[in-house]
């Protein structure tokens, strides 16, 4: 027992009840008197009790052992492992960089349009990371903070759910929504940080251009990571719906720039893909990220690691529980 450590000791004060289940116990058994009266009972009362009758007068010392068992199963015996777990959190922080303009809506990965894919991409992205702060930027005409930098996936995943295009001024400010994000990233003291940029590509409106706030990311040591959703070309646009509420689309021609993106990537030690495979593009986004220094960005302390030893008690009272209640009630059962 000494080996153990005890997770809640107080519970020991309950084994002071035992005694007095044993004293009721004994009192209960000597007080019981015979239903029936038979001429013969004094005589056989004088006669020296046999086995069965020890074996009955000893029952209250299985209801005690039980109840010693479940008090200390109850005080959690615990045993420290030769592990010590450091609660800290090591990652990296990411901001992410998403296009919101009226483009987004070309359906060229029919039956889906790019928002979607782009969406999809980032809940994969945001899905595979375990310790890294991630924070989102939207953008059109113009960029916005969506969400800080957070370690809380699932309230960022419904954020970037309930995202939808023509909700800001239309436009693709591909260097706002850089700048933005840098200025996110600039006060942050992790060892890798890193920026996302999801579009498709064509940059036609803020106030910076993208090659400048690549320049800005080159100088913060920031590597950026683009991600063109599109293919080029004439691509099916939505025109409007007709008198049943079906889609109706148009063939448009919508620029893309991957030389654009393919430069902010090599200016700033990230890395080009074109998201026209989902798999192969978290798989490659994944083991880029992956590489990079993390750094501690929760403090959490250390704690051992404890292991649970209650339950061989627990099942040990239950058991001479069940074995005196089987016991009294057929070979050791008293009639009447």
């Amino acid at each position: 027992m000494s080996a153990y450590y005890w997770k809640s000791p107080e519970a020991f004060w309950l084994l002071a009840l035992v005694p007095l289940i044993g004293a009721w116990s004994w009192w209960i058994a000597t007080r019981r008197g015979a239903v029936f009266r038979f001429p013969v009972a004094r005589v056989l009362a004088e006669r020296p009790g046999g086995l069965r009758s020890l074996a009955r007068q000893g029952l209250p010392l299985l209801r005690m052992a039980a109840l010693g068992l479940a008090v200390v199963a109850l005080a959690r015996p615990q045993t420290t492992g030769a592990r010590v777990r450091d609660l800290s959190v090591e990652g990296i922080d990411i901001m992410i960089a998403l296009d919101l303009s009226a483009s987004m809506e070309a359906q060229d990965f029919k039956p889906e349009n790019r928002i979607y894919v782009a969406k999809q991409t980032l809940d994969e992205v945001i899905s595979s990371r375990v310790n890294d702060r991630i924070g989102l930027v939207v953008f059109a005409g113009a960029a916005y903070t969506q969400a800080p930098l957070t370690l809380d996936y699932g309230v960022l995943r419904q954020v970037v759910k309930q995202l939808r295009t023509q909700v800001l001024e239309d436009g693709t400010a591909i260097g706002d929504a850089l700048a933005v994000c840098l200025n996110r990233l600039r006060d942050s003291d992790a060892k890798s940080k890193v920026v996302i940029l999801i579009t498709d590509g064509d940059n036609n409106a803020g106030r910076i251009a993208p090659l400048d706030a690549a320049g800005l990311a080159q100088a913060l040591h920031i590597p950026v990571f683009t991600i063109l959703v599109g293919k080029g070309g004439k691509v099916p646009f939505p025109d409007g719906t007709d008198l049943f509420g079906n889609t109706s689309y148009r063939e448009l021609e919508i620029a893309i720039n991957p030389a654009l993106l393919q430069q902010i990537s090599k200016m700033t030690g990230g890395e080009y893909y074109r998201a026209t495979d989902r798999e192969t593009l978290r798989a490659g986004l994944n083991g880029i990220l992956d590489r990079l220094d993390k750094s501690k960005l929760l403090e959490g302390g250390a704690t051992a690691n404890y292991q649970e030893h209650f339950s061989p008690f627990l099942l040990g009272a239950f058991a001479l529980a069940a074995l005196e209640l089987f016991l009294r009630s057929t070979v050791l059962r008293v009639f009447p």
